[in-house]
C-alpha cells in the first residue's frame, strides 16, 4: 500500500500552483481553472474548510505533471 498524500485544501493547492507559474484563467462557482504558460491546464475545486479527496488530488497532480514525491516536496516547502 502506498503512503497517504499530505492533505491540502483547494485554496492551498491553488496558491501552490500559482507559485509554480500557473495562472487563474477563470472561476465558476467553487471551481478554479488554472493554466501554465507551457499549456498544462487543471481545475481545482475550492470548498472552504474542506480538504481535497485523494482521488481528486491525484487527478490534479496528473494534470499538472507532478509525481506524488514532487507534490510532497512542494507541499512541505510552502
Amino acid at each position: 500500500m502506498s503512503p497517504r498524500l499530505i492533505p491540502i485544501t483547494g485554496q492551498e493547492l491553488v496558491r501552490l500552483l500559482q507559485e509554480e507559474g500557473f495562472q487563474v484563467v477563470w472561476v465558476r462557482g467553487s471551481h478554479v481553472r488554472l493554466r501554465h504558460p507551457d499549456g498544462r491546464v487543471t481545475t481545482v475545486p475550492v470548498h472552504p474548510g474542506e480538504t481535497l479527496r485523494p482521488g481528486t488530488l491525484l487527478a490534479i497532480l496528473k494534470d499538472v505533471g507532478w509525481s506524488k514525491e514532487t507534490y510532497e516536496q512542494k507541499r512541505l516547502g510552502s
